[in-house]
């Protein structure tokens, strides 16, 4: 087993740091492994990412996702998650998959499904396209995603980037969906491994009532009880 930490970015976004924060601690109180955990934060990005913002682009970091490989040094594993998501499992069992297939560039969650409603949380509009979702979760082989430079990421399309069109069919490896369950597009399975509430999470007033909301909220209260308990 590698002694280094499991590098884990979770993406940022100023309308959902509750949303950051709550995902970080249900990863770490389960987590059977030394892991990071670092914010894509756009205001520290800067230096690198200089692309203006797209109309089609819902949260601030909708591509900045992409330049993971490039902050691990292009080194061992790292794993990408969109904030709007809640860990249910030990992250250390994602590690499983590329040890049974070696080899790939980027393993994901392969959905295959057409978004049932044309907008989402905030009134964004829903766009659908091919491989939608599979970049919410991401766990990269650093070394074999070199593509992902600054410079391509700063000037490639958003569907190039959300497509994975940098890396070949044959180097995109496969999770169990379970691992990145979209709340209100699949059948609610409260067992799933990671939750994931693409259309809007239970910290927005309009979505209190999301299939699984209790879950969020139940993680919410252990993480602000265990903070009272510390002042």
């Amino acid at each position: 087993m590698n002694a280094m930490p499991l590098r884990i970015f979770i993406g940022w976004d100023s309308r959902e740091p509750i949303a950051f924060t709550v995902l970080a601690d249900s990863i770490l109180r389960r987590a059977s492994i030394p892991v990071s955990i670092a914010p894509l934060r756009l205001d520290a990005l800067k230096a690198i990412y200089t692309r203006g913002r797209g109309p089609t682009e819902s949260t601030e970091f909708s591509l900045t996702r992409f330049l993971v490989p490039y902050l691990s040094n292009y080194e061992g594993l790292s794993l990408f998650l969109d904030c709007d998501m809640l860990c249910q499992c030990d992250i250390a069992e994602l590690l499983l998959y590329p040890l049974a297939d070696p080899g790939k560039a980027v393993y994901v969650c392969q959905h295959q499904y057409t978004p049932k409603h044309q907008t989402k949380f905030l009134g964004q509009v829903q766009t659908a396209y091919p491989r939608k979702n599979w970049s919410s979760l991401m766990l990269f082989d650093n070394a074999r995603c070199r593509a992902l430079t600054p410079d391509y990421v700063n000037t490639a399309t958003g569907l190039e980037l959300h497509r994975l069109q940098w890396a070949p069919d044959g180097l995109v490896g496969s999770l169990p969906i379970d691992f990145n369950h979209l709340v209100g597009e699949y059948m609610p399975n409260a067992a799933a491994r990671i939750l994931h509430w693409t259309l809007g999470g239970p910290w927005f007033r309009d979505y209190h009532q999301a299939d699984h909301a209790g879950l969020w909220f139940d993680a919410y209260d252990q993480l602000t009880g265990a903070l009272r308990v510390a002042s």
